[in-house]
């Protein structure tokens, strides 16, 4: 079973996707910052600067509000909808998803131009055409 297990790990495929594991914890980082400080800026310029401190309290903690944070109203017990968090979570998947769907394209279209044409041999007649091409060849002589 170990020699198995180690077979398995050794794969080519299983490098790769550890790879793209690490690449892509690393990237979320880049995304998110992105998001946090550079796109949430200029969306602010609407609205409100940081979507992370969108929010609102359900109900109440221990101390009455107004709370000027999610945090802070989390301290003290109360029940927060972060709603702007989300947000920013749904901004960070469409940039990651727009980014990999680049990627995708790219890498296809680089696939199509390197790839050697793939030329497909024309399929062998049918036994039956073969026969009659026979027949009339023959036919074709003795007249």
């Amino acid at each position: 079973m170990l020699k198995e297990f180690r077979e398995f790990v050794a794969k080519g495929n299983m490098l790769d996707m550890a790879v793209g594991i690490i690449i892509g914890a690393a990237f979320t980082g880049v995304v998110n910052s992105l998001v946090k400080d550079i796109i949430n800026p200029f969306i602010g310029l609407a609205g409100k600067a940081n979507f992370d401190n969108m929010f609102v309290v359900l109900r109440e903690g221990s101390l009455p509000g107004p709370y000027p944070t999610p945090a802070e109203a989390e301290k003290v017990q109360a029940v927060v909808l972060k709603y702007g968090s989300f947000i920013t979570n749904v901004i960070n998947f469409l940039i990651v998803a727009w980014v990999v769907f680049m990627i995708v394209k790219a890498a296809n279209r680089i696939r199509e131009r390197y790839s050697a044409p793939v030329e497909v041999a024309p399929a062998a007649p049918a036994e039956d055409v073969v026969l009659l091409t026979q027949i009339r060849d023959l036919l074709a002589k003795k007249a």
